[in-house]
C-alpha cells in the first residue's frame, strides 16, 4: 500500500510501526557500539600515549597518540563511498552488517597488541593500521543507519526515531567512559598502565556480537525495496551525487563541521583538558564524563520531537548560536572553578548544546537525496565533514593550547565550527515532515 503527502505528490510507502521500532533500536544499537569501540581509544589516550610513542616529552606523546586518534578518521570518506555504493546499489542491510563487525574485530585487536617496549616501532605502525582499517569500516557505519532508519520512517516521526542514531553515538561515548572508569577504579593506576587499558579494547569482541544479532535479523528498507523494483538504483552513485546534488554535499559538509567540532570538544578533548590542564583525578573525570554524557543523551528523544515540530533549520541555528555565545565563557569558568560539581555544570550545558545540533541533523541528510543515492550522499558528506572537525578536534585543540599557552583557546575553533554550521543553513529549505525525495 501507498499513500500520498505533501504538495510534491509523491507516492511513500505505508510504514509499518514494527519496522520503524526495530529499525531505530538496530541503528542506535549499531551507532553505539561504533563510537564506543572509536572513542574508548580517546579516553584511553593519555594511558596509550607513552606505551606506544614513548616520549621525554610527555605533550609531544599525547600529540602522536592523538594523530593516530586522527587517522581513524582520514579514510572514513573512502569507506563512505565503498558502503555507500553498496548500500545504494545492493540494499541497505548487508553493509550495515559488514561495518559494525569490521569495526569490532579490529578495536578488540588493539587490545592484544604488544607495545613499544615488547616489539618496538613496529607496535605503532600495527596500532596506526588497525586504527585505518576500523575507521574505514566506521565511514559506512552512521550514514547508513540514518539512511536505514529514515525510510522506514513516516515523515512526521522522522525526528523523533532518527534521534537514536545521535543518541547512540553519543550514549557510546558515555559508555566508553563508564568503562574506562570502571577499570581504573578496579585494577587502579599502574595496573592500568600495565596491562588495564587492554579491557575496555576486549569489550569490543562480544558488542560486536551483540550488534551483529540485532542486524542480521533487518529487512531492507520499503524506500530502498521500491526503488528497486523500478530500477532506479544508481549505477554510480558517487558520480551521479556529485552531479546532481553538489549543494546538499557541501550542505552536509558544513552542519557536519559544525556537529563534529563542538561535539568532539565535549565528548574527547574535555577529557583530556581537564587531567591533563586543569589536574583532576583520571578516574573522578570518567565518572563524570560518563554521567555528563548519559544526561546530554536524555535530551536526545526530546529534540527530535522539537524538530518534527519546529523544523530542522530552527532547531540547528539555536544550538550553533548557543556555541558562539557560550564556548570561550565555559572554558574559563572551568578553569577558575573549585568545585568538579560545578565543572559538570558547565560540561553539561555544553553537551545540550551539541544535542541541538545533532539530533536534527541527520534525518536533514537523508531529506537532502533521493533514494538511488541516499546512503552515499550522506555518508560522504558527513565523513568529509567529520575529518575536517571530528578526528582532528582534540590534536588541534591540544596544539591550540601548547602553542598560545591560553587554555581557553579551543573556544575559538568550537565558535569557528558553529559559524560554518551557521554558513550552511543559509537558504536551506525546511525538510521537516515531508516525504522523502525520490
Amino acid at each position: 500500500m501507498t499513500s500520498t503527502h505533501g504538495a510534491s505528490d509523491v507516492a511513500v510507502p505505508t510504514f509499518s510501526p514494527r519496522l520503524t521500532r526495530r529499525a531505530a533500536l538496530a541503528g542506535g544499537v549499531g551507532t553505539l557500539i561504533e563510537y564506543y569501540d572509536f572513542s574508548v581509544y580517546g579516553f584511553l589516550a593519555v594511558t596509550i600515549a607513552p606505551l606506544f610513542f614513548p616520549n621525554s616529552d610527555s605533550t609531544a606523546s599525547m600529540l602522536a597518540a592523538l594523530a593516530v586518534f586522527a587517522s581513524g578518521y582520514v579514510v572514513r570518506p573512502l569507506g563512505g563511498v565503498f558502503f555507500g555504493w553498496l548500500g545504494d546499489r545492493y540494499g541497505r542491510r548487508a553493509p550495515l552488517v559488514a561495518t559494525i563487525v569490521g569495526m569490532g574485530l579490529c578495536s578488540g585487536l588493539i587490545g592484544v597488541l604488544p607495545t613499544y617496549e615488547s616489539i618496538g616501532v613496529i607496535a605503532p605502525v600495527l596500532l596506526v593500521l588497525l586504527r585505518l582499517i576500523s575507521g574505514f569500516c566506521a565511514g559506512g557505519e552512521i550514514g547508513g543507519a540514518a539512511t536505514y532508519i529514515a525510510e522506514s520512517t513516516p515523515p512526521d516521526r522522522r525526528g523523533f526515531f532518527g534521534s537514536f542514531t545521535p543518541f547512540g553515538s553519543t550514549f557510546g561515548f558515555a559508555t566508553a567512559a563508564t568503562v574506562v572508569a570502571v577499570v581504573t577504579s578496579a585494577v587502579g593506576t599502574d595496573t592500568m598502565t600495565g596491562w588495564g587499558w587492554r579491557l575496555p579494547f576486549l569489550l569490543c569482541f562480544p558488542l560486536a556480537l551483540l550488534c551483529l544479532w540485532a542486524r542480521a535479523r533487518l529487512e531492507d528498507t520499503p524506500e530502498f525495496t521500491k526503488t528497486k523494483k523500478e530500477g532506479r538504483q544508481a549505477k554510480w552513485p558517487l558520480l551521479q551525487v556529485l552531479r546532481n546534488n553538489p549543494v546538499a554535499v557541501l550542505r552536509v559538509i558544513g552542519v557536519a563541521v559544525a556537529t563534529n567540532g563542538t561535539g568532539y570538544i565535549g565528548l574527547t578533548y574535555m577529557n583530556i583538558y581537564l587531567i591533563d590542564d586543569l589536574g583532576y583525578p583520571a578516574g573522578d573525570v570518567s565518572w563524570l564524563s560518563a554521567g555528563v554524557i548519559a544526561l546530554a543523551c536524555l535530551t536526545m528523544p526530546f529534540v527530535g520531537l522539537l524538530s518534527d515540530r519546529w523544523g530542522r533549520r530552527k532547531v540547528i541555528a539555536t544550538g550553533v548560536v548557543g556555541y558562539l555565545v557560550i564556548s570561550y565563557p565555559v572554558l574559563a569558568l572551568m578553569e577558575s572553578a573549585d568545585s568538579l560539581l560545578f565543572v559538570g555544570v558547565l560540561y553539561l550545558a555544553f553537551m545540550v548544546l551539541n544535542a541541538l545540533l545533532q539530533v536534527p541533523a541527520f534525518p536533514m541528510f537523508t531529506e537532502l537525496f533521493g533514494g538511488s543515492t541516499r546512503y552515499t550522499g550522506v555518508a560522504l558528506g558527513f565523513n568529509l565533514g567529520t575529518i575536517l572537525a571530528g578526528g582532528t578536534a582534540p590534536y588541534i585543540a591540544t596544539l591550540l593550547v601548547q602553542q598560545t599557552g591560553d587554555r581557553q583557546s579551543p573556544a575559538f575553533w568550537v565558535m569557528g565550527a558553529a559559524f560554518i554550521g551557521l554558513l550552511s543553513l543559509i537558504k536551506l529549505r525546511e525538510t521537516a515532515n515531508t516525504a522523502l525525495p525520490r
